[in-house]
């Protein structure tokens, strides 16, 4: 069972860049037919600067957190997860080009079936390049003990 006592834990803040070519491969992936996902033109015709982020582009990018020791510091075997759940808030648009800070922290652990699953919620707090509020992420591991 995963100790609870790691609630609070801060994360090592990490920065990712939006490229324009993954969004495009982002979007065709998840089967985003709205082109201005795809098509800066079409971006643009709508009223955007460049290639929006479709909506959970961000949680593809929080993957390639370069640190991954808090897992082995709280005890998570990764053999043992699966991916619980996860929620985006977002505070304003976000698009290719932008460089996004996470910063992230453990804000709950939890057990259930009588400890033969632990429950870790992350929630990350991503800004951009202009230190500009883009998005809140909520995450749950689920994590067979």
């Amino acid at each position: 069972m995963l100790d609870p006592k790691h609630i609070g834990l801060k994360l090592p803040a990490f920065q990712a860049t939006a490229e324009a070519g993954r969004l495009r491969f982002f979007a065709q992936a998840i089967g985003e037919t709205n082109p201005i996902y795809i098509d800066e033109s079409a971006a643009r015709d709508a009223g955007h600067p460049g290639l929006p982020l479709p909506p959970t582009f961000l949680f593809s990018l929080e993957l390639e957190s370069p640190s991954s020791a808090w897992r082995d510091d709280i005890g998570i075997r990764i053999e043992r997860i699966l991916h619980g759940e996860q929620t985006f808030a977002y505070h304003r648009m976000a698009y290719a080009g932008d460089t996004f800070t996470f910063e992230g922290r453990i804000t709950d652990i939890y057990s259930k079936k009588g400890g033969a699953l632990s429950f870790v919620v992350k929630e990350s707090r991503v800004t951009n390049q202009r230190g500009e509020h883009v998005a809140d992420l909520r995450s749950v591991i689920v994590h067979k003990n």
